[in-house]
């Protein structure tokens, strides 16, 4: 079996976040509050609403890497760092791709600091759907610490998943930390096998990052890509 680490390209249309996120929910895992908003002043009010700091990414169906378009600002502490960050948000979108279409921003609650893992789906050509788990940070992206399981899974083979990475000591109180919420998240894996039965025009998610507690869960970043021809789910 194949599948993409990070879940980078897929050859159908991806969702806003905000979409994305609202089908995660949808499926019973804990997202990130938020809002979106169109307008500097829409950002700072959003902001006043679910209290500082926050963070403001960029709402554009053809922009998928945000980072890379400078359009993710975090820790945003007062009124004035966000209409700032919006500005900042908007010039590097229009020099990034100047034909795109900005949908707005993202104003999202930072999360407390936590373990950061990577929850996917991607659906293998010749497999179908498999699920992905794995650690953030450098665990992923240097040393492709990552496991796999076709879907459905059970709770075992969730179990499983999470124990047979190599950074699974991270997860169990490493270095004097709190062990990690591993009920929550074998359910959280278990949720993400459901969606993928559930909804086949799914062509992947990509759940980076999810933070873990020692208490729960919560869903950071959340991007979700549909098969060819598909509409929204």
């Amino acid at each position: 079996m194949t599948a993409e680490i990070g879940l980078a390209k897929h050859p159908g249309r991806h969702l806003l976040e905000p979409e994305a996120l609202a089908i995660v929910k949808e499926a019973g895992l804990t997202v990130i509050e938020h809002r979106t908003a169109t307008s500097a002043e829409g950002a700072i009010a959003a902001a006043g609403q679910l209290g500082y700091p926050v963070a403001v990414k960029l709402v554009c169906r053809e922009i998928v890497h945000k980072s890379e378009a400078d359009g993710v600002q975090l820790d945003l502490r007062d009124a004035a760092a966000v209409g700032a960050a919006y500005r900042r948000i908007m010039e590097g979108a229009a020099r990034h791709r100047p034909d795109a279409r900005i949908d707005g921003v993202l104003v999202c609650r930072m999360a407390r600091p936590g373990v950061e893992v990577i929850l996917g789906l991607t659906r293998d050509p010749q497999f179908g759907p498999a699920l992905m788990f794995g650690l953030g940070g450098i665990f992923v992206e240097l040393y492709r610490d990552v496991s796999f399981r076709l879907v459905p899974i059970s709770e075992h083979d969730a179990r499983e998943m999470i124990h047979e990475i190599k950074g699974f000591p991270v997860l169990t109180g490493a270095r004097g930390k709190p062990p990690r919420d591993l009920d929550t998240l074998t359910r959280s894996l278990l949720l993400l096998s459901a969606l993928a039965a559930s909804r086949p025009q799914i062509d992947a998610v990509d759940l980076n990052p999810v933070i873990l507690y020692d208490h729960g869960c919560v869903v950071v970043d959340a991007k979700v890509f549909l098969t060819d021809g598909e509409g929204r789910p």
